[in-house]
């Protein structure tokens, strides 16, 4: 049984395991997985056979103990182990809506006119394209959308185009007619910001490891062990929703999707596309303990995950979708491509491709810096207020400032195997410039067939993301007591108070 449940935001249940046992773990270093096996190949199982469902984190990045990082997630842990694990799945986007919009389709964001964040002034989809849902209710599905909540109608959608409450016949499969199979969405909003404490498994931030591109610094620490208490609730969350399967008699009749619309929410992570934005979890449970606890290496996309979900249906996937079954695996991946536009008011384009061995960004806007104002980043992430102060005090790495520097370049190519960071940027080394060139002519193929979006975006668009942008910095600014011309040094104060940070602690 999944006996570890969630209920609400912060009172839980008593758990099996005893708190001296979680001495045994540790937030440092690579845990050592429980999953032996690697596969290429998941199970065939026979069409119409099971219900599908999908539980979708929000803002998950690949921080839980099954890929490598020892917090307390037993209900993630136990799925991971009776599931087939894929360690390279990446998203199209590294913000909700326009990966919302990609997953919801099986279609690229910017082939969609799906790519800027949550447009005020949605259209329809192009024609012939529909959601997947869609298919599914033709298919006799009953389709849901929910956060976990039986009694719930409503979740996330979060999608760049118009859409109606007709989508989804409930929130929940107990909605359905009796034994009538099910295509259901469980949105997890955990561990998006604002950050919560898991007063029960506290993570000390002493112990948690900070990626080198931050400093070491206290403030970044407590905001890091903060986000990984908020995965260890999501955890929670999906032990409630494993839970219910089970007592429903429905664990073995259905398959099960775990993932993540997007990478981890920091500050060289969310809305960017390194791999800390863009991969995130994926795991496939099949009934029965079919294939349990083995692992998969192979690139997918999330725009893989529609088109595969519809083919295990017996739904001829339409030929305008953009993914492929990466659950048979008939056609591998040799690359995955992510995008960036306007996130919120802050106007950008960028473009990536990557392989298990490297990745090429390319800048279309490099007079800009990374940093360029956002005020749901500048009012959520700590870090960086942070890296301006410490770096007016001299006191970050070369590398830790690139980030914060006034501009970009225009090209980025990282080994990551050599650099799994993505710190070292290999664009203007000669020994780099033969493959550099292969994935240059690779991304402008990939655009040229894909990148269909409008450019430049309507001014009215703009115009309205920052107007909201503006009352939301205004609301915010007065809740912490700020002026409207706050210093960063201000804002960090605000975030040492905020995160109970010592006074002394403060310093490098």
């Amino acid at each position: 049984m999944y006996k570890v449940k969630f209920i609400g935001v912060l009172s839980y249940l008593s758990y099996q395991f005893s708190v001296v046992a979680l001495i045994l773990f540790s937030v440092t270093g690579n845990a050592q997985s429980d999953l032996k096996k690697e596969t290429d190949q998941s199970p065939t199982i026979a069409k119409d056979d099971y219900n599908i469902l999908w539980i979708v984190a929000d803002d998950l990045g690949t921080d839980i103990r099954s890929y490598g990082t020892n917090i307390y997630t037993p209900n993630l842990d136990r799925l991971a182990s009776e599931s087939v694990v894929y360690k390279n799945m990446f998203t199209t986007a590294a913000v909700c809506s326009a990966s919302r919009s990609g997953i919801i389709t099986g279609m690229y964001p910017v082939s969609i006119n799906a790519h800027q964040h949550r447009t005020s002034y949605k259209k329809e989809l192009p024609d012939s394209i529909k959601p997947i849902t869609e298919y599914f209710r033709k298919a006799g599905y009953f389709v849901t959308n929910g956060n976990g909540n039986p009694e719930a109608r409503k979740a996330k959608t979060d999608y760049n185009f118009k859409h109606t409450s007709e989508m989804f016949d409930g929130g929940h499969w107990r909605q359905r007619p009796d034994n009538t199979k099910f295509f259901s969405q469980i949105q997890i909003f955990f561990p998006h910001r604002p950050f919560h404490r898991d007063s029960i498994h506290p993570v000390d931030p002493d112990k948690v490891k900070i990626p080198p591109y931050y400093p070491d610094h206290p403030l970044i620490r407590k905001d890091w062990a903060m986000y990984l208490e908020t995965v260890q609730l999501a955890d929670r969350q999906v032990g409630e929703v494993l839970d219910q399967l089970e007592k429903d008699d429905l664990l073995d009749k259905t398959i099960i999707f775990f993932f993540g619309d997007q990478g981890r929410p920091h500050a060289r992570a969310k809305q960017f596309l390194y791999d800390s934005g863009t991969n995130t979890p994926l795991m496939v449970r099949w009934p029965e303990g079919k294939a349990a606890g083995t692992v998969s290496k192979e690139l997918v996309s999330n725009i893989d995950i529609p088109f595969s979900t519809l083919k295990l249906a017996g739904i001829e996937p339409p030929s305008y979708m953009q993914g492929q079954d990466f659950i048979r695996n008939e056609n591998k991946r040799d690359y995955v491509f992510t995008m960036r536009d306007r996130r919120d008011e802050t106007v950008d384009r960028i473009r990536a491709v990557r392989s298990k061995r490297f990745k090429y960004i390319r800048n279309y806007y490099p007079e800009r810096p990374y940093t360029q104002s956002n005020v749901y980043k500048e009012m959520r992430y700590p870090a960086l207020p942070l890296l301006r102060v410490l770096n007016k005090q001299g006191k970050l790495t070369e590398q830790q400032q690139k980030f914060i520097s006034d501009a970009r370049p225009e090209e980025e190519f990282y080994d990551l195997v050599k650099d799994p960071y993505e710190m070292d940027n290999l664009a203007e080394v000669e020994a780099y410039q033969k493959e550099l060139q292969k994935y240059k002519e690779i991304l402008n193929k990939w655009v040229k067939n894909y990148d269909l979006g409008s450019y430049p975006e309507a001014p009215a668009e703009i115009k309205a993301a920052s107007e909201e942008a503006l009352k939301r910095r205004s609301r915010m600014l007065k809740e912490r007591g700020l002026p409207n011309d706050y210093t960063d040094e201000q804002m960090v104060n605000y975030w040492l108070k905020e995160l109970k940070v010592e006074e002394n602690e403060t310093s490098q």
